[in-house]
């Protein structure tokens, strides 16, 4: 099968999520100018580069009560930071909570029932028991092709990693399960890791 996306593909379902997969889950936490909390999950995101360490997550599609765009990139526009959570497969449920369509400016955090704790280096809350959390200062928002298409950049100033998640001084995936995404509304875990070496290394 071949297609054109502008033709479209003439399948029950757009086929173009499952097929970048697995994609890593970015649990934005940001709060807007008058204090209010946000948590909202972004599979679009990853990590861009090593020295500074920096990440992207980017947002598609806009809210009615938001100008031309969602919760967080409004809210980073505002503060110029945010927070990756990293989600676990325990967390699923209430990640999946917080990515309702709720009013600007509510509380997911609260309406998912999960606990806040504040950042280290910047203004902004995070989820408090996350395998790691990346407190961001946004370098760059940049708007792409399409309607309300936004890619957020920020460089990261502070990592927190939970205790029970490093092992003989490594991050180790395994103790926590992360969540990826997949196409449609499928999810998978990460149970099973394997070692390679570089031809270099």
């Amino acid at each position: 099968m071949f297609y054109r996306p502008e033709d479209g593909h003439g399948l029950p379902h757009n086929p173009f999520n499952a097929v970048v997969t697995p994609r890593p889950i970015g649990w934005i936490s940001s709060r807007d100018a008058q204090g209010r909390d946000n948590l909202a999950p972004y599979s679009f995101f990853n990590g861009v580069a090593y020295v500074p360490p920096q990440v992207m997550f980017a947002s598609t599609g806009a809210k009615p009560d938001v100008s031309g765009t969602k919760d967080s990139v409004a809210n980073i526009r505002e503060t110029g930071v945010f927070c990756v959570n990293i989600v676990e497969y325990a967390a699923r449920d209430a990640m999946n909570a917080s990515s309702a369509t709720l009013p600007h400016g509510t509380d997911e955090f609260a309406h998912a029932n999960v606990e806040k704790a504040a950042c280290d280096t910047i203004d902004c809350a995070r989820v408090a028991n996350a395998p790691a959390s990346l407190e961001c200062r946004m370098t760059q928002i940049v708007q792409i092709e399409g309607e309300a298409n936004f890619v957020v950049f920020g460089e990261v100033v502070g990592v927190h990693l939970r205790d029970d998640c490093i092992v003989d001084g490594l991050f180790d995936v395994t103790r926590y399960i992360p969540l990826s995404r997949l196409g449609y509304r499928d999810y998978t875990a990460v149970r099973e890791v394997f070692e390679m070496i570089r031809p270099d290394d």
